[in-house]
């Protein structure tokens, strides 16, 4: 069966069935061996709805590769981050956090737990280019962060000092 120019065998491909596909093809095209771990933490972050660290990944995927360690998921990372199916969102001193949507987005940070959730808006291009103007710096990029409370921390009860 043909849809939208995509050969299905017998069934439906999921969303993220197509994007780990499509990203598996980025692979190949990039010449970088798709070993199992390798694939395992690319499609645990196709999959995630949270932005993990590289220790939550290893966490996810230690009873599946008992063999495979904490540097092994950080090299995975590193390759998915050179070819760009990764971005890293660091956070000063706390560890980097990755994100597989690598399309302009935003991020809202929950302050009491960490979770941090993706929320589209329209680029805001025009804020680069008149800092450039007013700094003479060469802007490479820019990331806007929201902070409040999520939902599941608002819902409990407030703690006392």
């Amino acid at each position: 069966m043909l849809l939208n120019g995509i050969y299905l065998k017998e069934r439906w491909l999921t969303v993220s069935e197509e994007r780990l596909r499509e990203a598996i093809d980025t692979l190949k095209d990039s010449g970088v061996r798709i070993t199992p771990q390798r694939h395992a933490v690319l499609e645990y972050l196709l999959n995630a709805m949270v932005h993990p660290t590289a220790d939550e990944i290893y966490k996810a995927l230690e009873g599946k590769f008992p063999n495979m360690s904490v540097a092994t998921v950080y090299n995975n990372l590193r390759v998915l981050k050179e070819i760009g199916l990764v971005r890293e969102l660091t956070y000063g001193d706390s560890s980097s956090r990755f994100d597989c949507n690598t399309s302009d987005h935003y991020h809202i940070i929950c302050e009491a737990c960490g979770k941090i959730v993706d929320f589209h808006y329209p680029s805001l291009d025009e804020v680069e280019s008149l800092a450039e103007q007013v700094t003479g710096f060469d802007v490479s990029h820019h990331r806007l962060e929201v902070y409040g409370k999520c939902d599941g921390c608002q819902k409990l009860p407030a703690q006392k000092h």
